[in-house]
């Protein structure tokens, strides 16, 4: 299961997590209890990435992204406590922040936790409500196919590394 907590702090017809609630791919909330214990809560702050392990977690307890403005990020997920874990290294395509590293939508982000943790159907699935969402799999294929078959974390930030 995914969802969303969102904090409606960005533009509603450029918010790729309203989009995905109306087509009933994730829950959207605006409440931090509504999310479910021991979901894994997508952040860039934090110092465990997500790897492949990471799919018996995804599978009963749903990953989480937060939808916030950028701006104000550090200050909402320093708010949060939870079982965080950041995302590898990947460009995004969406038009808000085309090619600038680590600024995902909230649904590039959920489709890369889903593809790494071994989802790639759904993930792709989940992109395909976006004109430019099936660009993202494009740009990033080769680290998407690569984190997706790493062993753990450890390996995962090893191949990070080649794209940093």
């Amino acid at each position: 299961m995914l969802f969303i907590l969102h904090l409606n702090q960005d533009d509603p017809k450029k918010c790729t997590a309203k989009k995905l609630a109306r087509f009933k791919m994730a829950k959207l909330t605006s409440r931090i209890n509504a999310i479910p214990r021991g979901s894994i809560i997508l952040s860039p702050f934090s110092g465990r990435v997500l790897s492949p392990k990471d799919h018996r977690t995804a599978e009963r307890r749903g990953i989480t992204v937060v939808d916030c403005s950028w701006k104000d990020a550090r200050e909402v997920f320093f708010k949060l406590n939870g079982n965080f874990r950041r995302l590898p290294f990947l460009v995004p395509v969406n038009p808000v922040n085309y090619g600038r590293p680590g600024k995902l939508s909230s649904a590039e982000a959920l489709s890369a936790a889903l593809y790494i943790t071994g989802y790639q159907e759904q993930a792709r699935k989940l992109m395909s409500i976006f004109k430019w969402g099936p660009n993202f799999f494009v740009l990033n294929k080769e680290p998407l196919d690569r984190y997706a078959s790493a062993s753990d974390w450890k390996e995962v930030i090893e191949i990070e590394r080649d794209y940093i």
